[in-house]
């Protein structure tokens, strides 16, 4: 097996770092209060294992209850649980390619057969026939919006796959912060659909690994029974309630970054690139020769560092990152030094 493979973390200073899809920008200002005014002796006691305080807040705001809402440590460990629950041994797992490496990877642990249903060569939608590709599939995994390609599949389209696939439905949504919409609403509409959501992109805590899952009663209770434990910790829970109440400034954040990825879209689009419609805090860019590959090293030369996908289909691309503003200047500079000698 292969296995993951994570986003290079460079200890060089002077890089720009556009490679893995972190936030620019730091924590909010509750998180940084939370933080100073922390009592480290509580660290000595186990943590609350389902991190009851943060569900009920996470449930209210999504107006659904606790028993719908299970934490994780980062939207992989939901991931595993999830395929801990519900893909065994000889299992077809479907899901969509390109999308997430992580999903064939958590298949093989699990002995399951993987299925990639390949979405329209031209512009990456859903293809016609994905819902009766995955028609036998007892796990179907969709990222929305989608990664490494920043596009977000039309809502009405994602509910007509819940609705024609009977298995398990996970719908990704690592990167909804930054869409148009998202399909939380889903877990009152279809008794087989898992929302997966993280704080490691629209919150800035990467390094602090959060997540959850928003699901049927059935279903966490399910995933409540193959978790590790204190999958959580104090730590992590006391952090993550006080971003997910600092919504004011996290809304700030997600707008400020939207709008410098629609600045980004169109310095690219302007020297020649073909960038898909991005609704994530990334871009996936094809350089006006087509090759991804070229312009990947390229950047790397001058210490940006973006992240390249071998294959016949994203080996045309890169992605990018959406930094603050002078990232992106300086992103421009040396792409514009490349491409319009």
């Amino acid at each position: 097996m292969d296995g993951y493979t994570p986003g290079e973390q460079p200890k060089d200073k002077g890089i720009i770092k556009l490679n893995t899809n972190e936030n620019p920008y730091p924590p909010s200002p509750g998180v940084q209060k939370a933080l100073s005014e922390l009592d480290f002796t509580r660290l000595r006691l186990y943590p609350d294992p389902v991190g009851t305080e943060l569900r009920k807040a996470i449930a209210k705001r999504h107006g659904l209850e606790e028993k719908n809402v299970i934490l994780g440590n980062g939207s992989d460990d939901i991931l595993s649980m999830i395929f801990n629950a519900f893909a065994g041994e000889n299992d077809l797992v479907a899901s969509i390619d390109p999308s997430y490496s992580l999903y064939p990877v958590l298949a093989e642990i699990q002995g399951a057969a993987y299925r990639k249903i390949p979405l329209n060569n031209k512009d990456f939608s859903l293809a016609a026939n994905s819902a009766a590709t995955a028609a036998d599939a007892k796990l179907f995994l969709l990222a929305r919006p989608n990664a490494p390609t920043g596009n977000c599949f039309p809502k009405e389209d994602v509910a007509a796959l819940c609705e024609d696939i009977p298995g398990i439905v996970v719908i990704d949504e690592a990167y909804a912060d930054f869409a148009r919409d998202n399909c939380a609403d889903f877990v009152n509409r279809y008794p087989n659909v898992i929302i997966s959501r993280t704080f490691s992109k629209s919150y800035s805590l990467a390094g602090l690994r959060f997540g959850y899952a928003l699901a049927s009663e059935e279903i966490i209770a399910g995933l409540m029974k193959v978790k590790d434990s204190y999958n959580v910790n104090w730590l992590t829970q006391l952090v993550a309630l006080a971003a997910w109440n600092d919504k004011e400034d996290h809304d700030l954040v997600v707008k400020r970054i939207k709008k410098t990825r629609g600045f980004l879209i169109d310095d690219l689009s302007a020297i020649g690139f073909n960038v898909l419609p991005s609704e994530a805090n990334f871009v996936f860019a094809s350089p006006p020769d087509g090759n991804g590959k070229g312009y990947f090293d390229a950047l790397r030369e001058q210490k940006i560092f973006v992240r390249y996908f071998p294959g016949k289909l994203t080996g045309k691309y890169v992605r990018i990152t959406v930094g603050t503003s002078a990232e992106m200047k300086r992103l421009m500079e040396v792409t514009r030094s490349i491409y319009e000698k």
